[in-house]
């Protein structure tokens, strides 16, 4: 295992992956079961799978599809998009998720947070924190895949996602989501200052020193990886891949 977990975060949109550019603009990556069976090879140590659809239309994950991924990937999964039911979600632990990914309906029923954390374990449920920068430089939090402004403060929210027994928190900066920038540091280091729980850095990473950026300046405990890890560059072709074990010991 690598002492900061480096992760691949994946975008379900219908039966297939996608890569979006600040939440738009979602270009078509490939089969996720292939994708699976690659990053297996790799021996990458966990994936992050978000249908970056489900809540806006309403529906149930597609629970087939997730079977496929949980039948053929080697290494610890997790899942959002479209949970606000208990049942639903104690299905996608059974069909071999290890961790449930929130958001939308954190803002809606917070208590629902609290339900999962204590019936599953908090180390279960991650809470996934979208933020954008207003006009004026601040902060927000943005829910409902980047389409409904909260008004919340991410930080006070970070807190009392927290509280509400969440065991690990996704903040994903919106701004700098597929730009290959570079995550937002200033971001993750307000958040990491207010939480005792592993935040997860996504958003922007271009670069390994964008990595070693956020886990010294920003000390993230993980990051999550999307442009880098399916093309090949930026501007260039879709590659399956992931950094050498030995690019990826920050010291």
């Amino acid at each position: 295992m690598l002492q900061t977990r480096v992760i691949p975060a994946l975008l379900l949109k219908e039966d297939f992956l996608v890569k979006t550019i600040r939440f738009d603009k979602a270009s078509y990556i490939g089969d996720p079961v292939n994708t699976v069976r690659i990053f297996n090879e790799l021996e990458v140590d966990e994936l992050l799978f978000l249908d970056i659809t489900a809540t806006n239309e309403k529906r149930t994950p597609n629970f087939h599809m997730l079977s496929e991924i949980a039948n053929e990937c080697f290494m610890p999964l997790a899942y959002g998009g479209g949970l606000s039911d208990f049942k639903v979600v104690q299905s996608i632990f059974n069909i071999g998720f290890e961790k449930v990914v929130l958001n939308s309906i954190s803002h809606i029923t917070p208590s629902f947070v609290t339900q999962l954390a204590e019936y599953f374990g908090n180390q279960s449920v991650v809470a996934s924190i979208d933020v954008k920068k207003n006009l004026w430089g601040k902060y927000e939090v943005w829910s409902h895949s980047g389409g409904m402004n909260t008004r919340k403060d991410p930080v006070e929210w970070a807190a009392e996602l927290e509280h509400l027994g969440a065991g690990e928190i996704l903040l994903t900066s919106v701004d700098n989501e597929g730009s290959w920038s570079g995550f937002d540091v200033e971001l993750t280091r307000k958040v990491t200052e207010v939480v005792n729980i592993p935040v997860i850095a996504h958003g922007g990473c271009g670069q390994l020193s964008h990595i070693t950026d956020v886990v010294k300046g920003g000390h993230a405990s993980a990051v999550a990886l999307g442009s880098m890890v399916v093309y090949q560059k930026k501007g260039m072709g879709v590659l399956i891949n992931f950094p050498d074990r030995d690019e990826l010991i920050f010291k």
